[in-house]
């Protein structure tokens, strides 16, 4: 491997809080450690079109606050071909950009690993994404504070939900993970936790929303993630079986903003120092995570290889709370 002079910085896929914080990490530990540092704005997108600029450590002052990412995030077609793969490395070699780190999520980690095994570029993936769905790492960047976003909502709804003797149903992201509304159904103590890992009976769960309606429970939250069922189906059933005044609240994109907590700066903080530390060993197609709140790297192949499953300990314990 060459020597590193160079490091590029790319933000991927959806945006997630903490990134700004994980890019303001990178730079500094690389300008610390005698690296030059390069900004790619629009994600592999800014590789293409070549969207490059130089970093000071002053370009990423008065960051670690904000949400979202200040380099930006856009789709591109055009990396997803050889062509466009080979656009991006030349721009890469002619910006002198001997590494890259990637700050994203699976498919981010995909297409870090294409450029390295097509030409050779040294990459470094960092986890970030809301859903928390990559299996070789206990949390990933953003999740956290997404979670405490649901949580926020949750309360409010807890509140008004009460005062009209109504039941909640909140849709919260996570197609193919649901930690995001096991975690906040766990901590805003809703009484029913959906999850795409684990199938259920809403029909089961409406008529036990009858049986507590009849004890004189008023009120009850159900936490959906977006991708173990549809909203308005699920709003039907529990209403015409419970008898139930069902209110549905999508919480959406704003899980993805706002300020990132004080667990996901800490992350950042750690896992762009080390990504910083993995370039100087030499190690390259790693990509960083944390076990038993340790930080980790292995390779990128293994890590895609991983499926993520559902941690049933705690899916478990969810319903001995309700």
């Amino acid at each position: 491997m060459s020597e590193i002079k160079c490091i590029g910085i790319l933000t991927s896929g959806g945006d997630a809080p903490g990134m700004n914080a994980a890019i303001r990490a990178v730079t500094r530990s690389a300008i610390f450690n005698g690296f030059s540092v390069k900004g790619i704005m629009r994600g592999y997108k800014g590789l293409v079109f070549n969207e490059i600029v130089e970093f000071k450590s002053q370009s990423v002052s008065n960051i670690i606050q904000l949400g979202g990412t200040i380099l930006k995030t856009a789709r591109c077609k055009e990396f997803t071909t050889p062509e466009g793969r080979k656009a991006a490395y030349d721009n890469m070699t002619a910006a002198g950009i001997d590494a890259l780190v990637v700050i994203g999520g699976d498919g981010s980690f995909t297409g870090a690993r294409c450029l390295s095994d097509e030409n050779g570029i040294n990459v470094v993936g960092i986890p970030g994404t809301i859903d928390n769905d990559l299996a070789y790492t206990d949390y990933t960047l953003g999740f956290d504070t997404a979670v405490n976003t649901v949580l926020w909502a949750i309360n409010n709804l807890r509140d008004t939900m009460t005062s009209h003797d109504r039941v909640s149903l909140v849709k919260v992201m996570g197609r193919r993970c649901g930690d995001i509304a096991l975690y906040s159904g766990i901590c805003g103590g809703a009484e029913y936790i959906l999850v795409p890992e684990v199938p259920y009976d809403i029909q089961a769960i409406a008529e036990d929303i009858k049986k507590s309606k009849e004890r004189g429970k008023t009120s009850n939250i159900i936490v959906l993630a977006e991708g173990a069922g549809n909203e308005q189906e699920i709003k039907t059933i529990v209403s015409v079986i419970s008898g139930a005044d069902v209110k549905v609240t999508t919480l959406g994109h704003i899980q993805r903003g706002g300020t990132p907590t004080m667990a996901d700066r800490m992350l950042a903080a750690r896992f762009g120092t080390r990504a910083t530390e993995l370039l100087i060993e030499g190690k390259t197609n790693r990509v960083i995570g944390i076990k038993n709140n340790k930080i980790i790297d292995l390779d990128i192949t293994e890590a895609l290889s991983q499926t993520k499953k559902i941690d049933k300990h705690l899916y478990d314990m969810a319903s001995k709370l309700c």
